[in-house]
């Protein structure tokens, strides 16, 4: 793999040549427009296929699978323009294999919304070991919030991704409330009665394991949220059920503020199977123009984790989104739009924005003025700032990686992951 920054005067063309690829996989590999239109500082993932087979009449995609030894997921994965299909016509090339050696094997995580656009699930599947669907709140009474998971479930097994529930203090109108926390924690009869509605539930639709977000937890309940996460473990582990848990994005244990006091990183970390550390929304809605995920930050909570949680227990949260800032930014009035990486691609190619690269927050940015004369700055994810994230699993021997979330098309993260890992399949 590498990564190709577009200069000006570069085409999908020119950049083939430069490189011996196939241009019309180049461009499909990176979502580029019919057009061909892109934009100066735009990062195009360039793949150099090892092995190629074309595609004979009576073949299908498992029959050339069966025939090369290799797993169909593998397919998937190395033809992510497939969007994980099975659909072949004769004389199609199918990349059995690529160059270049992987960093090891990594387990992978994301998030999705019942909402999500079926193609954009059906081609980050196969990329996945879990796939969590967001998720079931508590509701007044300390009992389980629904969601809608079928889709999501049915989808997440036929790609061999194994199912998380995922359970958080959200209310029925979407917002994190700590009340409702408050009426789990502080009970130990509604505990109880919590847990056995998700084992139930875990049993009934077929869920591997359990990821719990409790944001917001007060302080003086930080013990009583390690003795929940300690009951549910004690639930779970004996039907193999693992139990995960996400954490605010603290640099010490005696960070202060709402988000952070009530998640003892220690604590939690040994009640737990495993960790997610949230490490992404330092560029958020209602904040200042910055990188969503800047690395510099992101280090300090890995580093500051890795002294309380073992490492193969740390998932490493990674961001699946950006935003556009309307200039001025005014505190309190402000309010940034979140947009894919494509997206953010085709306002630059349709500003005639050039893309820089931020070296210290190793994020892309662009500035732009729309049809109203109105200035705009964009913060998102690019080839640069994916790789440079999923570098720190192999280097600090993490369990994995979690995205949040699916609901935004993103290529190139793929095409990244893929290159540079195995994914673990269970």
């Amino acid at each position: 793999m590498l990564i190709h920054v577009v200069a000006s005067g570069d085409t999908v063309t020119s950049i083939a040549a430069r490189y011996g690829v196939d241009p019309a996989r180049l461009a499909a590999d990176n979502d580029v427009p019919q057009s061909g239109a892109l934009a100066v500082g735009q990062t195009l993932v360039v793949l150099f296929p090892r092995t190629v087979h074309a595609v004979r009449a009576g073949e299908t995609l498992s029959s050339i699978a069966q025939n090369y030894g290799v797993p169909l997921t593998q397919l998937y994965q190395n033809n992510i323009t497939l969007r994980a299909q099975s659909t072949l016509t004769i004389g199609e090339t199918v990349i059995i294999e690529y160059t270049g050696e992987k960093r090891g094997t990594l387990a992978v995580n994301a998030y999705a919304e019942p909402g999500i656009d079926i193609a954009y699930l059906q081609t980050a599947l196969p990329y996945l070991t879990y796939l969590t669907p967001f998720t079931y709140g508590i509701s007044a009474s300390g009992t389980l919030v629904p969601l809608d998971d079928t889709a999501l479930i049915a989808a997440a097994a036929q790609y061999g991704a194994q199912p998380l529930m995922h359970i958080s203090s959200l209310t029925e109108q979407g917002t994190f409330s700590n009340e409702r926390s408050s009426i789990v924690l502080g009970s130990a009869q509604k505990r109880a009665a919590l847990i056995t509605d998700i084992l139930q539930t875990m049993r009934s639709r077929g869920y591997y394991g359990l990821d719990v977000d409790f944001e917001f937890v007060p302080a003086n309940e930080r013990e009583a949220y390690v003795t929940f996460l300690q009951e549910l473990r004690d639930a779970l582990n004996p039907l193999s059920h693992p139990l995960l848990a996400a954490l605010a994005p603290k640099t010490s244990a005696r960070q202060r503020g709402l988000l952070y006091e009530g998640h003892d990183y220690a604590l939690i970390g040994s009640a737990v199977n495993a960790v997610l550390l949230m490490t992404y929304e330092w560029g958020y809605t209602y904040g200042p123009p910055m990188a969503v995920a800047p690395l510099p930050q992101v280090r300090r909570v890995l580093d500051y984790a890795l002294t309380e949680i073992a490492p193969e227990k740390i998932f490493l949260g990674i961001p699946n989104y950006g935003y556009d800032w309307t200039l001025p930014f005014e505190e309190g009035v402000s309010r940034a739009q979140s947009i894919s990486s494509r997206r953010a691609i085709e306002l630059a190619v349709q500003y005639r924005a050039s893309i820089e690269y931020d070296q210290t927050a190793r994020s892309p940015y662009f500035y732009y003025t729309d049809a109203l004369s109105k200035q705009h700055v964009v913060w998102f994810e690019d080839a640069r700032s994916i790789e440079e994230k999923l570098a720190l699993a192999a280097q600090n021997g993490l369990q994995g990686v979690g995205y949040w979330n699916l609901m935004r098309p993103f290529s190139q993260n793929w095409l990244v992951l893929n290159s540079l890992y195995d994914i673990e399949k269970i």
